[in-house]
């Protein structure tokens, strides 16, 4: 058995290794696998074997069923081919074990699922089922063949397909003959559908059906007929129609009715569908239908009503119905029995004034007479004939033909008759009713009457009547007017107001229903006043209900006094007079939580209530006068004299007990106990008895003393005619060996409680017995520690309980009361509730509240449930003398088990045990880690049933710790405790990727990742993935494109609540423009892209959008650390109780993450919210204990300072940079302006001040690294040295006044040094001071130690958190400089706030630097003009030599460069100059001075290379357009580039330029100033080198100086001049700008260059323009002769080389091979022409000299 085992284990795992190997998975686990499966069953084989004689293997067949589940998706025949595949290629093994050999493998039996949910069992190749399976079971499809290869079910015996050759051929079954089955076939179609197109169709399908068509083998279709087409008719019923030659029976038509009545001589339709399932059959089943005999035709006359819409004009539909009557063609059929003969309008209704009707009769048709006098003539109006009345009649008559009525009597003519008519007015709740009334009078007296109404009626007299207005009862008050009254029955009726009763009965309570008002009183007879009536006396009972915490007593005492002190009668209305007040009952509860109700005096219970209910304390009297409950019908007690005396019930013979009473009695050592015992004896001697317990106690015997020896062993002693039963002293011991007739002694007190007994008879002892006594020796007085067991058979368990009162050491003395009567209680009940109990020893007691110790010792084992009964019998002993603490054994529920944070947590605590004697009502007392909670926004304590419930609505971490909850009441505490609860750590899920898009490829499988931290383990929430641990995968296989979206969520086992979802987009027939980018993966333009935080321990998520550049840019990271989220999130919503733990928990987290902090502006940005949340707390909230502000003690101080310290280390300055920098976009930008918009730093130093007004009053002086206080109290002047870099001195405050100092060692790193006048270049050179005070301070001096000394211009600020629209700057109002010198800068403010000292790296103030500045800029600008208009003067003449004309276009555009950005730079300056800068302005006015200085340096690139090409030709020949367009593409292609690539890249992030100051690059953020100054002094350094290479070509070359023309030779030298002087000078100025940087204290570097920076426009007009001697030339010859007369003496020839030259040269200007001439012949000019200022005027080409 143990081979097949392993047999099939064996094929199984080879099996699955062949199908793993087939889909590319490792078989190692596989093999792996079936190593540990059967290494015991072969092992165990070895050995049987190793000890036997080797036997051949066995050969076993074995059947392995292979069970799979497949998914819906998959094709079974795929799985079922590759399993053949599969074994076909397994390679089978050798010998498993000694005994197993696996020699075959095949596959013989497939079974799959049919339709019918059943199973299709198929043979593979070669086998087969035997023939009866195949009879048995139903071969698939009912195929017969010679074998049987396919059955419907698996055989239940674990038979499987076998060879075929095992098997004979199958014998078919018998053919059966054919059988013809009629099928009726129903086809139901939906509501919407058109039926008669599916019957068309069905028609259709029966005419070219090829019959007879086979279904199965055995079932024929032969025919296919349709014969019934049932449709919904208009009665929502059916109409059953049939087809071509069928016919229903004709009866059919009589029972369900013929359709539409039709009657023919076949019933070929009925309106219904016969129940019994029949349909139409042929007609030549049935013989023709007998038609009903002819119906004479009748007349029938019908009335039509049509209505018309409320918003419709009637007279427009009744002309068109005229129209309609008029030209209808009759007689009309309407069906073949229904003729149409005539139609006629008779009537048309339509509504009048009065929301009537008014019916009028058309042409010659009239109403009846007497229907105008029913229902009243339209208008009154009367005539011969009625044809109009005010009314429909309600019998449905209308108009007929006048000729049937006789001609209308027109009614005698009517006197008038006066008509009197209500009016009622109704006004709006909120009016006064009597001002309307006064005005309606006024009315009615002012009205002129009569007034003509209309001419039939006339009003003659107006009178106001009756007014009604709501009483106090919500109903009404009517009251008559003047003259007027109601009937008397009326106020008899409705009541009269105020119950009044007068002669008239003008008032009533109510309006009558009949619409009656008052009339004239002269209309009604006096009123009489009714009759007196007897007055009833009336009993009424009064129940009171006290509180619970209320003594009944008091009130009761109250109630008698109030009762006995009532003057009577007293009026109670007009109508009730209270004549007498008795108090029969109190209720109050007793101790069975019922009540007891008490009878008052002379009052009493009917006798049979004390039988039902129970007197109180079973008391049995006359009268019943206290009962245990109140009856439930409300009765209360009654007078006695109304009951007879009640019968006592017969007498109960007494009955005997004996109690045992045990004393015990310590006694002072020096004290004999005999003397105890014989005061003992006295008084049980003379005590009186009987006496009431309440039972009698009939007599009171002492029998037994007990001692304690000297050796902590008791003797117990029998008194007088008492003994101990014989086998006692045989078993316990007889005191001191003593043999006496009597065991009157023994060695300790019997565990079950028994005492001595009389002495009988029997109670003497054998002969051999004898005793001797010796007296007990005095007690000990000392309590000692338990010693040690020395008898390991007896059970020693510690025990303890507490007793809430302070610790004395006295109550360890044995004669202390306390002492003395726990003890009692101890050795009294311990023997009761301890099984087997030896002896209880009182330990000592203890402190912490205090806590008494005992020693159980038991001869066996002490179950702890009997401990605690033990402990709760001490309880109720006990609980009345001390306050007993009795713990519970269960801890507290908690509910949740697992919290996490901002969860709430109910905690329950009791009930109590049920025989512990615990009163309600009780208060909840409730603590954490040994501190008080009390009720807040978080914490609620409701107490029930003997439970209190505490809730914490949010838990967050200073909720952790050890839970204690105590229930008092009056003298009892039922204490309940937990083990420490602690806060879950929240799981941080990180997903891979978060959101992702994807082409959708079928097949295609997508990754996805999820992790968790230890100790959470995850899992996809998808069916096909069953991967689960700490860090999961999936692969989502595309299985259709038109699943585009795919959202997958990863979340935590047991903690489904905390899960992160997956997103995947699929789309098709896109182009990404960001492709497989690392964190955000693919995407669309503008999409966009939401990523994990990268850190692990951060949560939060960050967000880019997708770019035309391909890359994901506007990234946003709003990644936070968890530790400080977390933090932020319970700062919201701080306690009183919990501040401490928080602060405390603050700093350590800050700690510990410091570096990490300090490199993350979102977590310093958490962190400074998280202190401005703490101090808008302590600023606002009141202490419930203090009923005052919260005051911050010294560690919670000492928190928030190490916290603040970590915020301004150095580390931290470029965070705070960034959110500086950011802040100032937000302001400038979107964000609304409030006066209090701080920036995160502005906003940590409010935070600061806030905490600082709450710290505790008292000196303080605490130290931190970085964050130094100081508070002291001083009463005028105050003068003190901090951290020995800020001294602070205070005089004249007039008051006793409590200063408070912090000083920042590094906060210069947290604020930025923007001022008022938003200048730049400012820097915190001081440390930063912030100052509070309780009184006014108007006078306080600083002294700032200077840090940098590199440094000057000191300003002396406060912090101003209202500047920049909320942003905060620093400030000098009411501050100022005092003094200076080398080290220190002494500043007084009259105010105090956060204080510090700026100064600035410029030079110091030089008058003369102003004027130079002003001067050379205008000089500069000047210059320009002067050197455009030039230009513009001589630009025809500069036009007619290439080279001049190029070199005249670079000097042009950099003068115009220059000209621009001076331009540009004075507005930005204007726009820094303003209070707020203009953001948009600013950057404008940037990137235009930055392209147009770079544009002014490009084209000195671009005359550079001119005269590289010219000089050294290695650029081939160019044509002058095509040098036009290099140099236009350098020279402002080149900076836009650079300009363009600037913004782009630093725009984004708001770096672009400077947060204050000039309206120019960054430098500090993003160092955007490289921009500029990199490319100006490369294109200086790259000018210098092709001046040199010029110079050196020129210098070496020899070549003749006749191959260059005199023209060309100038201008070159014009280039060289002007870039020879140009490039250094504009190096030089850029130079110095950096010397400006290096030393700013050297004012000969700053006015060196605001002359060189100034005076560029005046550098460009003398060496670019007035030096260059044909410009000059052409300036002398416009001005002598004017540009016309120029030109017309000059002329061009041909010569004969086809070249153009001038009438006055021969020399050709063509320079395409003559660069050598130039070198040589500028190598003949001599040096001092070449270096002069104003060269010498030599002729030149046009010159007339």
């Amino acid at each position: 058995m143990n081979s097949s085992k392993a047999v099939k284990l064996t094929f199984v795992l080879l099996l699955a290794e062949s199908l793993l190997h087939d889909i590319g998975w490792s078989p190692q686990s596989a093999i792996t696998l079936f190593k540990a499966l059967t290494r015991k069953q072969l092992d165990s084989h070895g050995r049987e074997k190793r000890s036997g004689v080797l036997q051949c293997p066995t050969p076993i067949e074995v059947d392995v069923v292979l069970s799979m589940n497949l998914p819906s998706n998959t094709e079974p025949s795929q799985i079922i081919d590759q399993l053949r595949m599969s074994v076909q290629k397994v390679v089978l093994l050798s010998n498993f074990s000694n005994d197993v050999m696996l020699t075959r493998l095949n596959l013989t039996t497939v079974c799959l699922s049919n339709s019918t949910e059943g199973q299709q069992c198929q043979c593979e190749e070669q086998y087969a089922w035997p023939c009866s399976f195949c009879d048995d079971f139903g071969a698939c499809n009912n195929e017969t063949t010679e074998t049987c290869d396919c059955i419907n079910g698996l055989p239940s015996n674990g038979q499987f397909c076998e060879l075929q050759s095992l098997f004979a051929s199958c014998q078919p079954p018998p053919p059966t003959p054919p059988t013809t089955t009629e099928v009726d076939i129903v086809l139901t179609f939906p509501d919407d559908a058109d039926p008669s197109e599916f019957i068309d169709q069905l028609r259709m399908f029966g005419i070219t059906l090829s019959l007879p068509e086979n279904i199965t083998n055995e079932v024929v279709l032969e025919s296919l007929n349709l014969t019934t087409t049932c449709q919904p008719n208009s009665t929502e019923g059916q109409q059953c129609q049939c087809e071509g030659q069928y016919a229903w029976p004709c009866s059919f038509c009589d029972d369900f009715g013929a359709c539409n009545n039709e009657t023919t001589e076949t019933c070929d339709c009925i309106n219904g569908l016969p129940s019994n399932g029949q349909f139409c059959e042929l007609q030549s089943l049935f013989a023709s239908c007998q038609p009903p005999p002819p119906t004479p035709p009748t007349t029938t006359e019908v009335d039509i009503v049509l209505t018309f819409p409320d918003d419709a004009d009637p007279s427009e539909f009744i002309d068109q119905l005229r129209m309609f009557g008029i030209t209808l063609s009759l007689p009309e059929n309407i069906t073949n029995e229904v003729v149409l003969e005539s139609l006629n309008l008779t009537t048309t209704c339509q509504p009048n004034s009065t929301e009537g009707q008014q019916c009028q009769c058309e042409g010659q048709y009239a109403w009846p007479c007497s229907f105008c006098d029913d229902f009243g003539a339209c208008n009154n109006e009367t005539t011969e004939t009625c044809d109009c009345i005010n009314g429909l009649p309600s019998n449905g008559q209308f108009c007929e033909l006048q000729s049937l009525f006789a001609s209308c009597q027109p009614p005698p003519p009517t006197p008038p008759t006066t008509t009197e008519v209500d009016i009622v007015l109704t006004f709006p709740d909120d009016a006064d009713p009597s001002e309307f009334i006064d005005q309606l009078r006024m009315f009615g007296i002012t009205l002129s009457l009569p007034e003509n109404i209309t001419n039939e009626v006339v009003l003659e007299s107006l009178n106001l009547t009756t007014t009604c207005q709501p009483n106090s009862t919500e109903g009404q008050q009517c009251q008559c007017e003047g003259q007027y009254a109601w009937p008397c029955s009326f106020c008899d009726d409705f009541g009269a107001c105020n119950n009044e009763t007068t002669e008239t009965c003008d008032c009533i309570n109510g309006l009558p229903s009949n619409g009656q008002f008052c009339e004239l009183q002269s209309l009604f007879a006096t009123c009489q006043p009714p009759p007196p009536t007897p007055p009833t006396t009336t009993e009424v009972d009064i129940v009171l209900t006290f509180p619970d915490v209320a003594d009944p007593s008091e009130f009761i005492n109250q109630l008698r006094m109030f009762v006995i002190t009532l003057s009577l009668p007293e009026n109670i209305t007009n109508e009730v007079v209270l004549e007498s007040l008795n108090l029969t009952t109190t209720c109050q509860p007793n101790s069975t939580e019922g009540q007891q109700c008490q009878c008052e005096e002379q009052y009493a219970w009917p006798c049979s209530f004390c039988d039902d209910f129970g007197a109180c304390n079973n008391e049995t009297t006359e009268t019943c006068d206290c009962i245990n409950g109140l009856p439930s019908n409300g009765q209360f007690c009654e007078l006695q004299s109304l009951f007879a005396s009640c019968q006592p019930p017969p007498t109960t013979p007494p009955t005997t007990t004996e109690v045992d009473i045990v004393l015990t009695v310590n006694v002072p050592d020096n004290t004999d106990p005999s003397q105890f015992l014989n005061s003992l004896r006295i008084a049980v001697a003379t005590l009186s008895l009987p006496q009431n317990i309440p039972d009698s106690l009939i007599r009171l015997d002492l029998t037994t003393t007990c001692f304690i020896m000297t050796a902590g062993v008791q003797q117990c002693r029998c008194e007088d005619q008492y003994t101990w039963p014989c086998q006692f002293c045989q078993s316990f011991g007889s005191c001191s060996n003593e043999l006496t007739a009597i065991c009157n002694c023994i060695d300790t007190l019997p565990p079950d409680g028994e005492f001595c007994e009389l002495q009988t008879s029997d109670s003497i002892c054998p002969a051999n017995i004898t005793t001797t006594f010796s007296p007990p020796p005095s007690t000990s007085s000392t309590i000692s520690d338990s010693p040690p067991n020395p008898n390991p058979s007896l059970f020693v368990l510690p025990v303890s309980f507490t007793i809430d009162m302070n610790f004395d050491p006295e109550f360890n003395n044995i004669n202390n009361f306390v002492n003395m009567r726990v003890n009692m209680s101890i050795m009294t009940l311990a023997p009761v509730h301890i099984p087997n109990l030896l002896s209880a020893e009182l330990i000592n007691f203890s402190a912490g509240s205090t806590i008494v110790n005992f020693n159980l010792i038991a001869s066996e084992a002490i179950e702890d449930s009997n401990v605690d009964d033990l402990l709760i019998a001490i309880f109720n002993n006990l609980r009345d003398l001390f306050p007993l603490v009795l713990d519970s054994v269960e801890p507290l529920s908690f509910q949740p088990a697992e919290i996490f944070i901002e969860q709430t947590l109910t905690v329950i605590c009791g009930p109590p045990p049920d025989d512990a004697e615990f009163n309600e009502p009780f208060t909840a007392e409730w603590s954490l880690n040994g501190e008080i909670i009390a009720e807040d926004a978080q914490h609620t304590i409701s107490t029930d049933d003997r439970m209190s419930t505490l809730t914490i609505l949010n838990f967050f971490f200073t909720d952790n710790g050890f839970y204690e909850c105590q229930l008092i009441d009056n003298n009892g505490i039922f204490r309940q405790r937990s083990p420490e609860f602690m806060l879950n750590e929240t799981p941080r899920i990180q997903v891979r990727p978060l959101e992702t898009s994807n082409l959708c490829q079928v097949g295609q499988t997508v990754p996805v990742a999820c992790s968790v931290q230890d100790p959470y383990i995850v899992e996809f929430d998808v069916a096909t993935s069953f991967d689960q641990g700490p860090s999961i995968q999936y692969q989502h296989m595309i299985t259709n494109c038109s699943e585009t979206d795919f959202r997958v969520n990863c979340q935590v086992i047991n903690f489904t609540e905390f899960s992160r979802e997956i997103r995947l987009r699929f789309l098709t027939n896109v182009s990404f423009t960001c492709v497989n980018d690392p964190i955000f993966g693919n995407g669309l333009l503008n999409d966009t892209g939401r990523a994990v935080c990268q850190d692990e321990g951060d949560v939060g998520q960050m967000t880019a959008i997708c770019r035309e550049s391909g890359e994901w840019e506007d990234e946003e990271d709003n990644c936070t650390n968890q530790r400080i989220a977390e933090l932020l999130l319970q700062s919201s919503q701080l306690t009183v109780s919990g501040l401490e733990d928080f602060l405390d928990g603050l700093n350590s987290t800050v700690v510990d993450l410091a570096l990490e902090v300090a490199e993350s502006p979102n977590d310093i940005e958490a962190i400074v919210r998280i202190l401005n949340n703490v101090g808008i707390f302590v600023t606002t909230t009141v202490s419930n204990i203090t009923t005052s502000l919260i005051v911050l003690n010294p560690s919670s101080i000492e928190d928030i300072l190490s916290t603040t310290g970590v915020l301004t280390i150095e580390q931290a300055q470029e965070s705070w940079d960034f959110l500086n920098a950011r802040a100032v976009t937000e302001v400038l930008g979107t964000r609304i302006i409030t006066p209090r918009n701080e920036s995160i730093s502005s906003l940590l130093l409010f935070s600061l001040e806030s905490v600082t007004s709450r710290f505790i009053n008292d000196t303080l002086n605490i130290e931190t690294p970085l964050v130094l206080l100081n508070k002291t109290t001083f009463a005028s002047n105050f003068g003190g040295d901090f951290n020995s870099t800020v001294e602070i001195d205070v005089s004249d405050t007039g008051a006793i006044t409590t200063l408070t100092v912090l000083t920042f060692e590094s906060m210069d790193n947290v604020l930025p040094p923007r001022d008022e006048d938003n200048s730049t270049g400012r820097a915190i050179n001081g440390r930063v001071v912030l100052v509070q005070s309780d009184t006014t301070v108007n006078n306080i001096t600083f002294v700032f130690d200077i840090i940098n000394q590199m440094l000057r211009r000191p300003q002396c600020v406060f912090w101003n958190f209202t500047l920049f629209e909320g942003l905060g700057g620093w400030d000098d109002e009411g501050c100022t400089l005092i003094a200076m010198d080398s080290e220190t800068v002494t500043c007084r403010c009259d105010h105090v706030t956060s204080f510090s000292m700026l100064m600035s790296p410029f030079v110091p103030a030089f008058p003369a630097l102003a004027f130079i500045t002003y001067i050379g800029v205008a000089v500069s600008l000047a210059s320009l003009v002067i050197c455009l208009i030039i230009e513009a003067v001589v630009w025809k003449k500069m036009k007619r030599n290439e080279i001049a004309y190029l070199r005249h276009i670079s000097i042009v555009n950099i003068a115009l460069s220059l000209l621009i950005a001076n331009i540009w730079f004075i507005i930005g300056a204007t726009i820094a100059s303003q209070r707020r800068r203009n953001l948009d302005a600013c950057v404008a006015a940037t990137f235009f001075i930055h392209f147009f200085y770079l544009a002014l340096f490009f084209w000195m690139l671009a005359s550079a290379l001119l005269l590289l090409y010219h000089a050294v030709n290695v650029f081939g020949t160019l044509t002058k357009q095509k040098r036009l367009a290099i140099g236009f593409c350098l020279g402002y292609g080149g900076p836009l580039i650079i300009a363009s690539i600037t913004i782009a890249v630093t725009a984004p992030t708001n770096t672009y330029i400077q947060i204050t100051g000039a309206c120019w690059l960054n430098w500090t953020q993003s160092r955007a100033l490289l921009a500029f100054a990199v490319p100006a002094l490369l294109i200086v350094f790259i000018n210098i080198v092709i001046l040199l290479v010029v110079a050196t070509k020129l210098i070496q070359s020899h070549i003749s100086t006749n191959d260059v023309s005199e023209d060309t030779r100038q201008s070159l030298k014009v280039i060289i001049r002007s870039l020879t002087v140009l490039t250094p000078f504009f190096g030089i100025t850029w130079s110095l700008g950096v010397g400006t940087l290096i030393d700013p204290r050297n004012i000969g570097i700053h006015v060196t260059f605001a002359l060189f920076n100034s005076l560029q426009g005046f550098f460009i007009l003398v060496f670019g323009t007035l030096l260059d001697r044909k410009v000059r030339d052409a300036i002398t010859e416009i001005t002598r002769f004017g540009t016309t007369s120029n030109d017309t003496r000059r002329g061009r020839k041909i010569n004969s080389q086809g070249q153009k030259v001038d009438t006055e040269t021969t020399q050709p200007t063509d320079l395409t091979n003559s660069t050598t001439g130039i070198h040589s012949n500028f190598l003949s000019t001599t040096n001092a022409e070449a270096s002069s200022m104003v060269p010498s005027r030599e002729p030149s080409e046009g010159s007339n000299t």
